[in-house]
């Protein structure tokens, strides 16, 4: 027979044991090491692109690292795609077998295709060695539409919602009459043509389509032609949702044409194109995003560590969201197993940079606030300037969630 505090003894150990246990199951994943296997372009003509990202993923590792609600530490691993799909699946091999659990990548939407189709085959067939793909920048809205899946997440806003945010900018700009459509001949670009002529017919159908062209993604060397062509044309604005050299080697050469018409686009902002755009393009070149450059409050002191440390400019802030809903998702969890993670990441809203982002549950889209900006000279107001090219994007317009949110069409299959 036990005594009293025999008895309490034994029931307070119990009561302890249990504490414990429960401690340990909050924070299972604690001091976990969480491989992200980084898939893009370190070669090439886009390459500059690529290590500029391969930095920004590296850099908020640290940062994530010490602040992230789950106790984990990300590590980046980063393969060179060359910008293939074929690479892309190569890539993919090798990291599942050093045992990868997380993907992202971001440039090149047939990339991001047979990235998703493989990951579809590869989580059927291996039950309990699921992977996710983080997609940071890859903007083909089919992706989340038509070809959806459980395993794939989008930061980024796609092409669809950003044109949504252009178009609605356009609409009051009087001045704007003609449209010349340019873009590269992938998913993308045809889609940036597509929703701009639907979207310009909807809001101000008196815009004129002059002219529309597409051209190999990262190819061409020399862009005089089809600036030849937008000149011809009489178009007094040109959309593109070029990206990388293919916006840097546009602009330059319609600077050095003398084309001095409106330029709506994607990426004004990416690695080379502000030392492209110079003064020329003052006041004439306007950017879409989720974020830009003067931002300011802790994104500002982020952004000025990092130019300090790698002399070059951040600009991927899809990196930043893919830590901290990572972070908020694994912490809600209690693990790191992607399918747990994924289930978590379903309908997860957290503030980020730019305000309040949710992860759409029907068809895993992000949802965020986007902005168009102007490219004009560094100020006072807005002293960033990328490149230390003494111009920057001003900030002209804010959008909340909902004004460039897009319907889906997405019938997702759930595990």
């Amino acid at each position: 027979m036990l005594t009293a505090s025999r008895e309490f003894r034994l029931r307070h150990l119990a009561a302890s044991v249990l504490l414990a246990g429960l401690s340990l199951g909050a924070q299972a994943q604690k001091g976990e090491t969480v491989k992200i296997a980084w898939i893009d372009p370190l070669s090439g003509l886009m390459g500059p692109v690529g290590q500029n990202q391969v930095k920004s993923f590296q850099f908020f590792a640290e940062k994530f690292n010490a602040t992230n609600p789950a106790g984990v530490k990300f590590e980046i691993i980063a393969i060179d795609n060359k910008l293939s799909p074929a690479e892309t699946l190569n890539a993919l091999k090798s990291a599942i077998d050093q045992g990868v659990r997380y993907v992202t990548q971001g440039n090149g939407s047939g990339a991001a295709l047979a990235l998703i189709d493989a990951i579809n085959k590869h989580n059927e067939r291996n039950p309990g060695k699921e992977v996710l793909y983080l997609n940071h920048s890859a903007v083909d809205p089919d992706l989340t539409n038509s070809k959806c899946s459980y395993w794939h997440f989008r930061m980024d806003a796609d092409t669809s919602m950003k044109m949504e945010a252009i178009t609605t900018f356009m609409k009051d700009q009087a001045d704007v009459k003609k449209v010349f459509l340019l873009n590269q001949n992938y998913a993308h670009g045809q889609q940036v043509a597509k929703y701009a002529k639907e979207m310009l017919a909807r809001k101000r159908p008196d815009i004129q389509v002059v002219g529309e062209d597409l051209h190999p993604l990262a190819q061409v060397r020399d862009f005089a032609p089809y600036v030849a062509k937008i000149k011809a044309s009489g178009a007094d604005t040109v959309i593109t949702g070029n990206w990388g050299s293919d916006l840097t080697l546009l602009v330059k050469a319609a600077n050095e044409a003398g084309y001095t018409g409106k330029f709506f686009t994607y990426y004004a902002g990416v690695s080379g194109t502000p030392t492209a755009l110079g003064a020329a393009s003052a006041g004439r070149v306007f950017q879409v995003s989720y974020n830009h450059y003067n931002l300011g409050g802790q994104m500002g002191k982020w952004m000025d560590e990092y130019k300090k440390r790698f002399n070059d400019d951040f600009y991927t802030g899809s990196v930043i969201h893919i830590y901290s809903l990572l972070g908020e998702a694994m912490a809600k969890a209690k693990s790191t197993e992607p399918v747990k993670v994924a289930a978590a990441l379903e309908g997860l809203t957290v503030k980020s940079f730019n305000g309040e982002v949710q992860v759409r549950k029907t068809d895993h889209q992000l949802q965020q606030p986007l902005f168009i900006s102007v490219w004009n000279k560094a100020d006072a107001k807005y002293p960033y300037s990328p490149e230390n090219t003494g111009y920057t994007l001003v900030p002209l317009k804010m959008y909340d969630a909902y004004v460039s949110s897009t319907p889906t069409s997405c019938q997702m299959k759930r595990p």
